[in-house]
């Protein structure tokens, strides 16, 4: 997410509680939100974050009901429901990423080299339960950083080690993990003048390491992409675009060479992230930012298990 977006404000394409568009059906869920991001699926709920209202929300889809899971947020972005069932949040507000374990917080990361995060933003792990996040700086505000780089990190919750692990980001934001874990697609979103809008895909070495990395997608001059999902074909699925200007809001399929292989409209707004959920992990949920959440039942696609608790 660009926090700087939040000046955008919607027109009198309002979304409503249901919209056709192309041959997905969005359907609207919950109510009003500030500002939506970070769907997590937890095998039964699907978790998201209310930003500027400081909590998270849940929603069931075999009641309909919708709740407050959590209060007191920090302006956590991204969410990460671990394979151990634990949640992990990234802080923008108290720039930190943190754990909710029964409903208690630690905080996990929120300097490095001495120096506060940026602001961390999304977030994601690997099979050896090691945390990695992006921690770039959105906005106009910059003048309180003390990191001089906006880049990838690895935590390792066990010994508490965080490691830098890309040298060539501004401002990166989704990330996610090929199914084999050979390879860490991380979006690269500069709003910059003339700043690099990319899909890019890193390989990753056995020590966690970070190779050169091979551009899937530009997304340049449009605003590019957010949030990243995982299909159970190995496809990455982005949301990307907005209602301003380019192609507008919608989500991407790519496979793993970058090929497009479908893009469908969304309802107007702007799409923050996504995730798959319900049993066969069919159902695709989207937070659109300031225009809500919305589901879109039996998408085509499936969910990959990493991804889908």
């Amino acid at each position: 997410m660009w926090l700087g977006l939040r000046e955008w404000r919607r027109g009198n394409n309002d979304p409503r509680e249901q919209l056709r568009v192309a041959d997905w059906h969005f359907e609207r869920i919950g109510g009003e939100y500030s500002f939506t991001e970070g769907p997590q699926w937890t095998g039964d709920l699907v978790l998201f974050t209310d930003m500027y209202n400081h909590r998270i929300i849940s929603f069931d889809p075999a009641t309909g009901q919708v709740a407050r899971f959590f209060q007191g947020t920090n302006l956590t972005n991204g969410l990460l429901y671990s394979t151990g069932g634990d949640l992990y949040c990234c802080e923008v507000a108290a720039r930190r990423l943190s754990r909710l374990r029964d409903g208690r917080r630690e905080v996990l990361a929120e300097s490095f080299g001495g120096d506060r995060l940026n602001s961390p933003n999304d977030v994601t792990e690997d099979s050896k339960g090691r945390i990695w996040f992006t921690d770039p700086r959105y906005g106009e505000h910059r003048a309180d950083m003390e990191l001089d780089h906006e880049s990838v990190y690895r935590l390792d919750p066990e010994s508490g080690t965080l490691t830098r692990a890309t040298f060539d980001t501004t401002r990166p934001n989704g990330l996610l993990f090929s199914a084999d874990e050979k390879t860490l697609y991380v979006v690269q979103s500069d709003y910059g003048e003339g700043a690099a809008r990319e899909l890019r895909a890193y390989p990753v070495g056995e020590d966690g390491s970070l190779g050169p990395f091979r551009v899937l997608h530009n997304f340049f001059p449009s605003r590019g992409a957010d949030g990243l999902t995982l299909t159970s074909e190995g496809h990455v699925m982005a949301a990307a675009g907005w209602s301003v200007n380019g192609p507008g809001p919608m989500i991407y399929v790519f496979d793993s060479s970058g090929r497009v292989l479908e893009t469908q409209p969304t309802p107007p707004g702007f799409p923050t992230n996504l995730c798959f959920g319900g049993a066969d992990l069919g159902d695709l949920y989207v937070t659109m930012g300031e225009a809500g959440v919305f589901r879109v039942r039996n998408c085509g696609y499936r969910g990959h298990d990493r991804y889908c608790r």
